[in-house]
């Protein structure tokens, strides 16, 4: 805890997974008795965003539908409806002003901002924050993710969040996150684990690669990331366009979501009463606009 901190946050991930077997993750996999800071992705560039902030990272809920990261629309229900229970938790106990989601696909937001707002908490999330950031930085942006599934998973939230017309593309890194019935041993895993040794690899290559083409064929200006897997990548790509001399942003989830809820709180706003209504509201409107 930092003292004196101005803002009171609880970042609670899209799920845990046991630490000891095929299907770990950086992250997600971190045996829950390490520090907070031991447990936190990508915790080299995301800590300085919590300098002036009381924050708890909270352990993840056990994905109901088995030992591996969500991909398909099925397993991101499921984690949504066990962080559902997480965020109304946290809410009810009064300490916090904000619920940073974490997990590029952020199971549950919509729903969590809705609980968070019965509380008087801000609740922001990782797809959510930085397309709407990027919106403010160029006209279009593009996203970089791991292959299949969840990309069309990542299109929805692109239409659930009405920024078909800002979006340029979704372009995938050709990695994937390990799952039953993969057979190949070069993860998506194995590359994180890589790159943090400083050895030298295919996906950073393949990433600024994807982002260099996303800006020259797709038309985007502003970058940014899709699965959390993919949010190591950020200062790689950042490095590799600005080499190639490209001066675009490039955001990720985690920061980008941790910066948001400051924003808000700090314009002492949250999400409308209309767009996110209890059960019963004092005051509705009789007609609803599209």
């Amino acid at each position: 805890m930092t003292r004196g901190s101005k803002y009171k946050f609880i970042l609670i991930p899209p799920f845990h997974l046991p630490d000891e077997n095929e299907f770990t993750v950086p992250g997600y996999s971190v045996p829950q008795n390490k520090p907070k800071e031991e447990r936190l992705l990508n915790a080299d560039f995301v800590l300085p965003h919590l300098e002036d902030v009381e924050w708890e990272l909270h352990p993840g809920a056990k994905p109901p539908y088995g030992n591996w990261s969500v991909e398909t629309r099925e397993e991101f229900a499921h984690a949504a409806t066990a962080r559902m229970s997480c965020v109304r938790e946290a809410c009810e106990t009064g300490k916090y002003d904000a619920a940073i989601l974490l997990g590029g696909g952020e199971p549950g937001f919509l729903e969590s901002r809705e609980i968070g707002r019965e509380f008087g908490v801000v609740v922001t999330a990782n797809a959510f924050s930085q397309m709407y950031l990027a919106t403010m930085l160029g006209d279009g942006f593009s996203i970089i993710d791991i292959e299949g599934v969840h990309n069309v998973y990542y299109r929805d939230l692109i239409r659930t969040h009405q920024l078909t017309h800002r979006c340029r593309s979704i372009r995938s890194i050709g990695y994937s996150l390990p799952r039953p019935g993969d057979t190949d041993p070069d993860t998506l895993t194995k590359q994180c684990e890589a790159v943090a040794k400083g050895d030298q690899n295919i996906v950073v290559e393949r990433a600024v690669n994807q982002a260099e083409a996303a800006i020259v064929e797709d038309g985007a200006e502003v970058i940014t990331l899709g699965c959390s897997m993919t949010f190591f990548l950020k200062p790689h790509i950042e490095r590799g366009l600005k080499e190639r001399g490209w001066d675009v942003p490039v955001l990720e989830g985690y920061t980008s979501s941790i910066e948001l809820a400051k924003l808000m709180l700090n314009l002492n706003v949250n999400a409308s009463g209309i767009t996110y209504m209890g059960a019963r509201p004092p005051k509705t409107n009789s007609r609803l606009y599209i």
